[in-house]
């Protein structure tokens, strides 16, 4: 009788979950979890840290296992949204590559995965090779944005204007991304294509005003054309979109880049770079004017990808800004009040909305504005705004399901917010509050140069990297080598190394010059590691 009183209540309890979990509120994948405030924490785990990992690990898995279209091509190279069961019918996102790349470069050097490395040489290389305008056009070497004809494996045109027509935007950040990775492969090709394409850029600037940026958004690469037209459904009109955009970070950077290397038309870079610079000052940032940016919006839109990307520069480049504090918050609250989104209020959290023209929760949107606040907060001191960084980043883990696909709230699983335009977003977070990071893991989570290698078993420490100590691979935490000889890295580690080597020399604990700090914390600590004269990295156990 007892065991059947037992068995009973057993019974009850256990059902007694399945219904308080049915209750729980669905955010597209999983119920939302909450902690003992009744704010969400994410789905996989209440460690943010965890979770997060967890999440970027998902998303890139699926990308790289992505299916093959007919053409030969990864899915991902001819469409920009995922059809699980049909090939979607639009080509890919303007800025499809250069995002991925973007992300693809930091999540390398956070998991040391060479399949990361090769699927960047992949993207770039193909690109290249099939996307160029010709080297006699009016805006020669820039890539289109868009394959017309979507199994072609060809891009030639923009998704709303038709063939021929470049996003000089576009064809800036893919340029930066190049010179990242010439700085991983010490591949000229990649260098002597961003060149090319800065000379582009260069030469064809203009003042701006208050109506037109210094490069149009979009532009015929074979008339120069900038009266470009696209053709608005709803009303039945077509209309010029092509005088502005405000997405000129990623080119100010192209130049600076260009410069500090010494390499190319550098003149002409920096009176580019100064151009830009005076531009965004006295108009996008003046007047909080931040459209538009996406290519299949037929009107004009404010966009917070425009706005949060300059934010970003201005706090990464704050001797170019005097007053960058204040710079910066005018650009958050203008985002908050413009496109803040409180769908979620009851669960402690404001997500970020896509656009004026698309007021839609976004997952890579709302990612970029936690990561971007948490480094301004970590810039200044003011942590006011750390609860809600943190819980929109948690918001945004509800978007991957557990296959890694990664969707919009009320749309499309988009293979540019998703992917590249999402997780970069989750690693700079963990660059701003490391606690962040996944506890009892390893992981690079920043660094001033570019990491060319990261090796967390000790495999690719060869042993000229070893004869100087007598270690061998066995007693290897780390081994990691960057561009530049000069740099600071941050390092989530699960335990404190004995002893770190730069180039064959052992460095020591200190706060000035060359050396490392050691902080600890949950699961391990954060190694600060301050090279001067040395590329080679070696952390021993």
């Amino acid at each position: 009788m007892l065991l059947r009183i037992l068995l009973l209540f057993v019974g009850i309890s256990f059902s007694s979950v399945i219904v308080a979990q049915e209750k729980k509120e669905m955010l597209i994948y999983h119920p939302i979890q909450t902690d003992q405030h009744g704010n969400i924490v994410p789905w996989y785990d209440k460690n943010s840290g965890k979770a997060y990992n967890h999440i970027i690990n998902m998303v890139w898995n699926f990308w790289d296992a992505m299916r093959h279209d007919m053409n030969g091509l990864p899915y991902y190279m001819n469409h920009q949204v995922w059809d699980e069961e049909f090939n979607d019918p639009r080509g890919i996102g303007g800025d499809q590559f250069a995002m991925a790349l973007s992300s693809w470069r930091l999540y390398y050097a956070y998991t040391g995965n060479e399949r990361v490395k090769a699927n960047m040489y992949f993207l770039a290389d193909y690109y290249l090779t099939h996307s160029l305008s010709p080297a006699d056009a009016k805006w020669p070497n820039l890539p289109f944005p868009y394959n017309s004809y979507i199994y072609s494996g060809f891009y030639d045109g923009d998704m709303s204007a038709g063939r021929d027509v470049l996003q000089p935007d576009k064809a800036g950040s893919f340029a930066l991304e190049l010179v990242h990775l010439y700085k991983i492969s010490d591949k000229n090709l990649y260098l002597d294509a961003a060149i090319k394409i800065a000379n582009t850029l260069a030469a064809n600037i203009k003042q701006g005003n208050i109506n037109y940026s210094p490069f149009p958004f979009r532009v015929n690469a074979y008339t120069g054309a900038t009266n470009v037209y696209v053709y608005r459904q709803e009303t039945g009109t077509w209309i010029d979109t092509a005088g502005y955009t405000s997405n000129w970070a990623p080119t100010m950077q192209l130049f600076l880049d260009l410069v500090a290397m010494k390499k190319g038309n550098t003149d002409a870079y920096k009176s580019g770079f100064n151009n830009l610079l005076q531009w965004m000052k006295s108009f996008a940032m003046k007047e909080n004017k931040w459209g538009p940016f996406f290519e299949d919006v037929g009107e004009w839109s404010q966009t917070q990808i425009n706005a949060m990307t300059c934010a970003r520069f201005v706090m990464e480049h704050r001797e170019y800004f005097p007053d960058w504090k204040n710079d910066v918050q005018k650009i958050i609250v203008w985002v908050h009040q413009t496109l803040g989104n409180n769908q979620w209020k009851k669960y402690g959290v404001t997500v970020t909305n896509e656009q004026g023209a698309y007021a839609t929760p976004a997952n890579s949107h709302s990612a970029r504005q936690a990561a971007d606040e948490l480094l301004y907060e970590s810039l200044t001191g003011d942590t006011s705004m750390y609860a809600n960084a943190v819980r929109e980043l948690s918001w945004a883990t509800y978007m991957v399901d557990f296959d890694g696909r990664n969707k919009f709230p009320t749309d499309d699983v988009w293979l540019t917010d998703g992917y590249g335009d999402y997780v970069r977003h989750y690693l700079r977070a963990m660059d701003a509050f490391p606690i962040l990071t996944a506890p009892d893991e390893d992981h690079i989570i920043s660094s001033t140069s570019v990491i060319q290698e990261a090796d967390y078993a000790g495999h690719l420490a060869k042993p000229t990297y070893l004869r100087f100590d007598n270690t061998d691979s066995n007693t290897v935490q780390l081994f990691y080598r960057t561009f530049d000889s000069t740099g600071i890295e941050k390092i989530k580690l699960k335990k404190k190394p004995s002893a770190i080597s730069v180039d064959y020399k052992f460095i020591n604990e200190n706060k000035t010059g060359e050396g490392y700090e050691w902080r600890a914390m949950d699961g391990g600590g954060l190694l600060i590691v301050r090279r001067e004269h040395g590329d080679k990295v070696l952390l021993i156990k």
